[in-house]
């Protein structure tokens, strides 16, 4: 089963990625992980860290010669920021008059649910762990998943269709996004130009105002097969296993597949995806079964159907302000304002590449339980002989 875990705190050392369950042999390129990683840290509205911060990966375990060798797979990312910090968060006990407190917990933050449910007399070691500093180390983990998955055709990529009320008033093509990916100058993630300034400005007001803004990214993976899911379990439906994956991520609030928000208040016959049949095989299709479009996000029943699987991500605003909201001193229980920590305005994109790893993990997962193969050769002759299964159905 493929797994991952990560460790580490925002300011501290280093972030870890743990992957296992990889198979043997899947070509593992660190330029390519650090790429990842690079996009994460684009965008306009990005705050000081991202400054501060080169982030690179370093391999330590489970890939020789490029390859895999089938045993869990560690990642090192260095944060920079750590020697800044070295004396406020020691390992060992070290000097307690120079712990950084957060005095103040900051709405919107796991600040105040955390120090209640850790007993902790400040919200320092809640913000360390729950800051979204922690994707950095996700999205490590989701290189090496993207790079299994692009062994079996399957592609995946971000953009931004919507940064507070500024919004993507059209569909994008797959070519399109994918395009994003080689883009040496990130803005803010959107296919169109003119979208992208209207998205801008929102930033700007906010930068002006000492406010945040959210948006939505939207993922597509391209290439997925029909089969992976399952309406059998509850647990083990795509939809599902992605909503959660997504979710996850800091600062999601929402997560659709698809067209479900608008889905909602539309009729069927406008909402369901006809099916069609080509009588002709497309070299880049898995099956002759077709759609005139994919509102349901190519899943259906909890099992992808052929078509692009896509998942939104609605993303709320940054919950630290440099014009803080009010709240309550940890220590005297009276009213202050929200403490501040150097923070961004809008991490849409960045966002959006977390939640592509995250998707990539997800799917990865479910290749590898039904494709099985302990190397990647031997899950790539499972893979060819399901795909010339469903070729012939």
């Amino acid at each position: 089963m493929l797994r991952f875990s990560t460790a580490g705190e925002s300011h501290g050392e280093c972030l870890i990625a743990m992957v296992s369950g990889m198979p043997a042999g899947v070509p593992i390129d660190e330029a390519k992980m650090n790429r990842e990683l690079w996009r994460r840290q684009q965008g306009y509205g990005r705050g000081g860290r991202m400054r501060i911060e080169r982030d690179t990966a370093q391999i330590l375990s489970g890939v020789r010669h490029g390859k895999t060798i089938g045993s869990p797979i560690a990642i090192r990312i260095e944060n920079n920021d750590w020697k800044n910090w070295t004396e406020s968060l020691p390992v060992a006990a070290g000097d307690p008059t120079k712990h950084k407190a957060v005095a103040s917990p900051r709405p919107g933050h796991a600040d105040l649910a955390g120090a209640l449910k850790y007993d902790f007399p400040d919200a320092r070691y809640v913000l360390e762990r729950a800051s979204a500093r922690e994707s950095t180390a996700r999205v490590a983990a989701g290189a090496v998943a993207k790079q299994l998955l692009a062994e079996l055709g399957i592609n995946i990529a971000s953009h931004v269709i919507r940064v507070g009320s500024a919004e993507l008033d059209r569909a994008a093509e797959w070519s399109e996004i994918e395009a994003l990916l080689h883009r040496e100058e990130v803005l803010l993630g959107c296919v169109d130009e003119d979208a992208e300034q209207r998205m801008k400005a929102v930033v700007d007001q906010a930068l002006r105002t000492g406010d945040s803004v959210g948006g939505v990214f939207e993922v597509v993976a391209h290439g997925v097969p029909p089969g992976l899911g399952t309406y059998a379990n509850w647990d083990e439906r795509l939809d599902g296993l992605l909503a959660f994956a997504v979710m996850s991520l800091q600062a999601v609030k929402a997560v659709e597949i698809g067209r479900g928000v608008t889905a909602a208040a539309a009729f069927g016959s406008v909402v369901h995806d006809s099916i069609h049949y080509a009588r002709e095989q497309e070299a880049d299709r898995h099956t002759r079964f077709t759609r005139d479009r994919n509102n349901a996000g190519g899943i259906e029943g909890g099992i992808s159907n052929g078509e692009d699987v896509i998942v939104r991500g609605y993303l709320k605003p940054i919950s630290t302000l440099r014009r803080p909201l009010g709240s309550v001193s940890f220590s005297t229980r009276e009213e202050v304002k929200a403490a501040y920590e150097r923070s961004d305005v809008c991490v849409v994109p960045a966002a959006g590449v977390a939640a592509e790893a995250m998707v990539a993990l997800t799917l990865a997962k479910l290749a590898m339980e039904k494709f099985g193969g302990d190397s990647m050769r031997e899950m790539v002759r499972n893979y060819q002989g399901y795909c010339e299964q469903i070729r012939r159905f």
